[in-house]
């Protein structure tokens, strides 16, 4: 039996998962990490992790991951699959979708659907969280140190870098 050619396996992947990705890539961060460390085996949970740490920390848009998965599974031409499957079928969509809606029209649903997707956006980005935090916090003092990056981000309007940064001190201190 021949092996799935890894472009073609990153692009139905990602090509698949942008269309359920609602919110954004960040919202998809629980499937991807399933896909890419439990059923396709491409990155290991610290890979992928430190992944997510560094497309976090970059500039430009949270898609970032799915470039640094691509890139690990295939390179260049992996990274350059994975974005493109990841981005083409959700602006296609969303193109169609916003002039469907932006007819004139005297019906309810646009306003039902919008509405409806605010918490489902908010339960896909902690279940990413709550993937994140399970696969890096392996000790009491990380637990602790999430909780309390969690709460001051809620509560606070301290830049979250900063949050990072102290994170990173503290991981870097050997502390957590």
């Amino acid at each position: 039996m021949k092996p799935e050619n890894p472009i073609w396996a990153l692009i139905s992947t990602f090509g698949l998962m942008s269309l359920f990705a609602v919110g954004g890539a960040a919202a998809a961060v629980p499937e991807m990490h399933r896909i890419a460390v439990e059923v396709h085996h491409w990155m290991t949970d610290k890979q992928f992790t430190d992944a997510y740490a560094i497309a976090q920390l970059s500039p430009g848009p949270n898609v970032l991951i799915v470039t640094l998965i691509g890139y690990a599974v295939a390179g260049i031409p992996g990274a350059l699959a994975a974005t493109l499957a990841m981005c083409l079928p959700t602006a296609l969509l969303a193109y169609y979708v916003s002039r469907l809606l932006n007819r004139p029209s005297q019906s309810r649903w646009p306003g039902l659907i919008q509405a409806a997707l605010v918490p489902l956006s908010i339960g896909l980005m902690a279940a990413s969280a709550l993937i994140l935090a399970q696969s890096t916090d392996r000790t009491i003092a990380a637990v602790l140190l999430t909780a309390v990056v969690a709460v001051v981000a809620s509560v606070s309007r301290i830049n979250p870098l900063w949050l990072l940064l102290a994170g990173g001190v503290l991981g870097f201190a050997g502390i957590v």
